[in-house]
């Protein structure tokens, strides 16, 4: 299960003005791009980054990217985590986990090991998990078995 913040999480999260909640660490970093703010280019952040905004090109963050509703990106992300309700259309690598929320759209190659997808919300593209690790680890096992002998040997007993 993905969790999500509430609403007070949220609000104290992206208050301007106000003290930050006493769980916030001060060292956290959040940054925030507003609606209206049309960006072209490469951004780099630590901790998290909310965008409301446009933005064509690169988006790197080891933290969370959350997108929001009136955002539009396209280009190339690199996340821990990315939660998007808004229009997407890039190639996206998340170290932790995709959550598409309602009405968001996401056009584009994925990676990640955990995705979740909101009903309402829409993905259209290729989506890498990591499976084929765990059929690689299954396939060198000592009990894995050759489907040419298996059907070899299916073929003969049944003569």
């Amino acid at each position: 299960m993905i969790g999500l913040l509430t609403k007070e999480q949220s609000a104290r999260m992206w208050a301007i003005g106000e003290k930050q909640g006493t769980d916030a660490t001060p060292n956290e970093n959040f940054t925030f791009l507003s609606k209206g703010v049309d960006f072209r280019g490469i951004l780099n952040f630590d901790g998290t980054i909310r965008i409301d905004g446009r933005v064509e090109g690169e988006i790197n963050t080891s933290g969370t990217l959350i997108i929001g509703e009136q955002a539009i990106i396209k280009g190339v992300i690199s996340a821990g985590i990315l939660i998007t309700s808004g229009k997407v259309n890039a190639t996206i690598t998340a170290t932790a986990k995709i959550q598409i929320q309602k009405p968001g759209i996401l056009i584009g190659d994925i990676r990640t090991p955990g995705i979740s997808i909101e009903d309402g919300a829409h993905f259209h593209g290729m989506c890498d998990m990591g499976a084929h690790k765990w059929v690689d680890e299954q396939s060198s096992s000592k009990n894995a078995h050759d489907a040419a002998t298996y059907r070899g040997k299916a073929r003969s007993s049944s003569l």
